[in-house]
């Protein structure tokens, strides 16, 4: 997890823009709700009337509410209102801390009304019997019935307060000649056009943050893929069989994809899951509805099944990542071996290797898919089990609770229950995108062992004019963690213009002496200089532009004939590749083709055939004009007569030149 969250590091501000966006979406994920429940409560049940305090009332209205209140809240009452002279009374503040005072303090006494309105008794009445019977004795007697009607209420006291309070208020409004229908209409209208709007800035807010986070993870792989390309062009030998080919294959290809896939989730998913699982937490508290151990328990039950769903799966999907490793190994000995496995009848032997390779794989994919699958039935079964225990226990038969306060509290427990299975989906994927982070990082962590030396050291500009004598001085050599010597006690001098053959039995180390002068391994003691010069004080770039190197096996790479033969750099003329395809007696099949020197080459050469590939390959080396050329066995898929003929064509140009040869014909060596 540190390793993909350090992959990340170049990419701060546009991850820091992705959490705004989240945060702006989990806003409005999170108001929609709210407003449900409003367009339930309010719109529908209230007939669009928001609060207990009326916008307008008659004068006879105020007047008894006030037969209700101690003098210091009668102020606050008709502060609040102005008179327009006719007897109608307008709320004239906006102040939200005002309001939810009156709304407290006038809920009971308009019930106190309602009641009394039911009963044939109008405010005017009320306050005629105040004025004759005296105020206080009316007072006494309508704090009494307030207590009463408190008692009577319970627990659903306040809701029923704010739901009767409201019917009075509505009776108010008709006798003032309000048209109720265009206030439930306007409230309506309203609210649905901030949950559209609301809607659209989160679809906005959704969409952007998710084109970010694909984006942010392109960019994460292409890095990754680059590092990894340009440490694994800078291995030696011995890290590259350290690896094998096959499994910096899947690191660099599988691996850095399931870390691309996993970036994705966590910008959008990981990110995205705390901030609306928080929020719909303050949003449940918010409710009052006194079912908050309801989310306790599914928090719970939930963390208890990630947690052994993933202490059961991990450890498989550490093991998927080799066994993918596995699977491309043997695919790709099967597919390079192809001819030979066919001329030894081994199909059936192979098909056998490749399938407990694969069924391995399969097995092991299966184990943690079907664990993997529990998750998703599990969560629903919470999820569905919560909304039963939701409507199980809510209060809105009892009156404790408003439908659309109900509504709302199951919408926020669902939002927090899909919080943790966002989690959940992404638990599935971080193990194995763990693994394969832990993967590339040694790579990338990997240290080089043949390398540029210090600057202080670098003798590449030592001499002006290179001749290219190579010179062993008592060379030895072993394997990385091999337990003896390949090589002992080398010394020898290779002069230019001279031929120094290397001739020995299978296994003897003939083109491991030659692959110690481009370092593709190091000494293990001694030292090889060139014109007195120790190749490990040289570039690697400056050393390899000195030599010509032919290996045993004829090496092309896709693309034409002449970008093969012009490998060797940009500034190998035309006139010197057809002269070096001419020594190498390459120039009449080239010309033979119908597209010449533009011929396309497929990938490594299967469209030619062996003896061309080598004598391309040994052309290759000539059009480079080195100091020094090494043949690595480079003349075995020749005729004699190809042979003879190239050898009397080589020898006049590299007569200024070192050549080291390793071959089994002697009348190559001779």
């Amino acid at each position: 997890m540190l390793n993909i969250l350090r992959y990340l590091k170049r990419h701060v501000g546009m991850v820091v823009l992705i959490l705004a966006l989240l945060c702006v979406q989990a806003y409005c994920d999170l108001t929609l709700p709210r407003y449900t429940s409003d367009i339930v409560d309010v719109g529908i049940q209230q007939s669009g009337v928001e609060r207990v305090t009326p916008e307008q009332m008659r004068e006879s209205t105020l007047e008894a509410l006030t037969l209700f209140l101690s003098d210091e809240d009668e102020t606050v009452l008709r502060e609040a209102y102005t008179s327009d002279g006719n007897g109608v009374y307008t709320l004239a503040v906006r102040d939200k801390d005002t309001l939810d005072r009156l709304d407290e303090m006038l809920g009971l006494p308009m019930v106190a009304l309602y009641q009394m309105g039911q009963q044939g008794m109008d405010p005017a009445a009320l306050v005629q019997q105040a004025e004759q019977t005296g105020r206080q004795a009316v007072q006494s007697q309508l704090m009494a019935q307030m207590e009463a009607m408190t008692g009577q209420y319970g627990s659903a006291a306040e809701t029923m307060t704010g739901q009767m309070a409201i019917l009075f208020v509505r009776q108010e409004y008709q006798t003032l000649g309000v048209d109720l229908d265009a206030l439930q209409q306007h409230y309506l209208l309203t609210t649905g056009g901030k949950m559209l709007a609301l809607t659209l800035l989160m679809v906005a807010a959704a969409i952007t943050a998710g084109m970010l986070a694909s984006r942010v993870a392109a960019s994460v792989g292409m890095e990754l893929r680059g590092q990894v390309f340009r440490k694994v062009v800078s291995f030696s030998n011995a890290e590259i069989d350290r690896f094998s080919t096959a499994s910096l294959i899947t690191r660099s290809t599988i691996d850095i994809q399931q870390i691309q896939m996993v970036v994705v989730m966590l910008l959008r998913l990981v990110l995205y899951a705390p901030i609306i699982g928080i929020g719909g937490i303050v949003r449940v508290a918010t409710t009052r509805t006194g079912m908050g151990w309801i989310i306790a328990v599914a928090v719970g039950v939930l963390l208890a099944l990630i947690v052994v769903l993933m202490a059961v799966a991990m450890p498989k999907f550490k093991k998927m990542q080799t066994l993918i490793d596995r699977v491309n190994l043997v695919s790709r000995e099967i597919l390079t071996g192809l001819s030979v496995i066919r001329a030894f009848s081994r199909e059936e032997y192979e098909e056998k290797r490749f399938d407990k390779a694969n069924r391995d794989l399969m097995s092991t994919q299966l184990f943690t898919n079907r664990t993997m699958s529990m998750m998703m039935p599990v969560m629903m079964l919470i999820m569905n089990g919560i909304s039963v225990l939701i409507v199980w226990a809510d209060g809105v038969d009892l009156g404790t609770m408003q439908v659309g306060d109900m509504i709302a509290f199951i919408t926020y427990t669902m939002q927090i229950v899909m919080a943790f299975l966002m989690i959940s989906v992404v638990s599935i994927m971080l193990p194995r995108a763990g693994v394969s982070a832990k993967r590339i990082q040694e790579v990338l962590d990997t240290q080089v062992t043949i390398h540029d030396p210090e600057p202080g050291k670098n003798r590449d500009t030592s001499n002006e004019e290179w001749r290219g004598q190579v010179c062993f001085e008592d060379v030895s050599f072993r394997y990385p963690d091999a337990q003896a010597d390949v090589l002992e006690h080398i010394s020898f001098t290779a002069r230019p213009g001279e031929t120094t053959a290397i001739i020995g039995s299978t296994g003897s180390g003939k083109s491991t002496l030659l692959n110690l002068i481009p370092r593709f391994f190091d000494v293990s003691y001694g030292r090889i200089t060139i014109d007195g010069v120790d190749i490990r004080e040289l570039s690697l770039h400056k050393l390899h532009s000195l030599l010509g190197y032919v290996p045993q096996k004829g090496v092309l790479f896709s693309g034409t004939i002449e970008s093969n033969l012009k490998f060797g750099g940009a500034d190998i003329t035309d006139q010197a590749m057809r002269q070096a395809a001419a020594i190498a007696q390459a120039g009449d099949f080239i010309e033979a083709k119908p597209e010449g020197y533009q011929s396309p080459i497929a990938q490594g050469g299967g469209n030619v055939s062996g003896g061309q590939k080598q004598r391309l390959s040994i052309a290759r080396a000539i059009a480079k004009n080195p100091k020094v050329y090494l043949f690595d066995d480079s003349f075995s898929a020749l005729d004699y007569k190809t042979d003879a003929a190239l050898r009397r064509a080589l020898s006049q140009q590299v007569k200024d030149a070192a050549v080291i040869i390793v071959a089994q014909r002697i009348s190559t060596i001779l």
